[in-house]
């Protein structure tokens, strides 16, 4: 088959790289702004294509993708509302738009699960006060039924996303993890309501390989919505699992209340925007429907905390 796929230059797109790479004999080609930070082989094997350029111009490959036969649409911009707005939702629907009915079997969409409650129905203040990045996210998905290759399209949502390594670019997570031995030794000392899910990069491309060759067969409770998480954690269990992985020893914990929080906040003057202080009452990020390797009965890579810590080599 031959597969399109944005965003291969940052982490998630680096796993799928390796993944699609490796362990298919697929033509891919790969939309990449900046080539040179390419971390992948792409000289691995042949039909191997690494195209130059910018998704806001997406419209100058219409030829190009009118071949395809799978698009995976995993670029996205983080930030600043005319950019994200021209990334997140223009440059997708246009490239979608693109794709030749007789041609496209299936397009793997991602978005993320800020947008989602915790029954994978759409949470409404993520279109109202979510940043530049999970508002247009959201804007993004409500366009996607009105294409006329909807009936062909997988939504996948990553939760909290972990990854990189010498060959990969790590995720805004994993970057921050060096500095987990430090803050450990602080916050093992707290209790706080919320829980949470999370995926490494690597687990995230098995499942989107798996889709690769079985997505157009995929049973129909999943209704092409994919929540990619691992079971939840308690934010409590998760700093007991910390410290046990460090060997940190929790003797007592200070619960810390809504209000202590907002106290420190006010305090110390941080700043907070709508989202944040929605985040701050809403704590548990959780969904009662996701899908890991485990799903579809295959190995995973990171399945829990413990094992996160471990190849992340922290």
């Amino acid at each position: 088959m031959r597969i399109f796929i944005t965003g291969g230059g940052g982490c998630i797109g680096h796993y799928i790289a390796d993944s699609l790479i490796k362990n298919t004999e697929h033509e891919l080609f790969f939309l990449v702004r900046n080539p040179s930070k390419i971390k992948f082989d792409y000289n691995y094997r042949q039909g191997i294509n690494i195209i130059e350029g910018d998704l806001v111009k997406i419209l100058d490959y219409q030829e190009l993708l009118s071949t395809m036969n799978i698009a995976i649409l995993a670029a996205t911009c983080w930030g600043g509302e005319e950019e994200s707005y021209q990334i997140n939702v223009e440059a997708n629907i246009n490239l979608i738009n693109s794709l030749n009915p007789d041609n496209c079997q299936q397009i793997i969409y991602f978005s993320t699960a800020s947008i989602l409650n915790q029954n994978n129905q759409l949470l409404p203040q993520a279109g109202e006060i979510g940043t530049d990045y999970i508002r247009t996210k959201y804007q993004c998905y409500n366009k996607l039924s009105e294409l006329k290759l909807f009936d062909r399209i997988i939504t996948v949502y990553p939760t909290l996303v972990f990854g990189g390594d010498d060959d990969k670019p790590y995720s805004h997570l994993s970057a921050g993890l060096k500095d987990l031995p430090k803050l450990i030794n602080l916050i093992r000392w707290f209790q706080a309501d919320g829980s949470f899910h999370f995926i490494h990069g690597k687990d995230i491309a098995t499942v989107i390989s798996y889709l690769v060759e079985n997505g157009t067969n995929l049973d129909e409770s999943f209704d092409k919505k994919l929540v990619l998480a691992n079971p939840s954690l308690k934010v409590n269990q998760a700093i007991k699992e910390i410290s046990n992985y460090f060997e940190k020893k929790v003797y007592f914990q200070i619960p810390l209340s809504i209000l202590l929080a907002k106290f420190f906040i006010k305090v110390f003057n941080v700043q907070m925007a709508e989202w944040d202080y929605f985040c701050l009452n809403y704590r548990h990020f959780v969904h009662k429907k996701f899908v890991n390797p485990h799903t579809f009965n295959l190995e995973s890579f990171a399945p829990n905390l413990t094992s996160l810590l471990k190849v992340s080599q922290v």
